[in-house]
């Protein structure tokens, strides 16, 4: 199991308190394929740096959790089936440290 650390940009339009359930619903594939979900971080809604899809703002979520590669690729797929979430980008943090 490897150690990622997802960001979510869901569009402003929603509800703040559906973002943490939605998500817990998608992190369910990571514990269906043995993983687990460390900590779902919700930032609340802030100003971009340039609009998306026509939006000013976006309502920022960070989740870790830690799975196989070909289930972090799934779940970012179905994320971004997801119309209300307007950007994902997964990285793995330890590739980042510097010495």
């Amino acid at each position: 199991m490897r150690h990622y650390e997802l960001m979510v940009l869901v569009d402003p339009e929603v509800d703040e308190r559906t973002v943490e359930p939605t998500l817990g619903k998608y992190m369910e594939l990571v514990k269906k394929d043995g993983g687990s979900v460390d900590e779902i971080d919700i930032w609340g809604r802030r100003q971009l740096s340039y609009e998306i899809q026509k939006k000013k703002e976006a309502i920022y979520a960070v989740v870790n959790f830690h799975s196989t590669p070909d289930t972090a690729k799934e779940l970012d797929r179905l994320l971004r089936l997801n119309e209300t979430i307007l950007r994902t980008k997964i990285i793995r943090p330890e590739e980042f440290k510097v010495a």
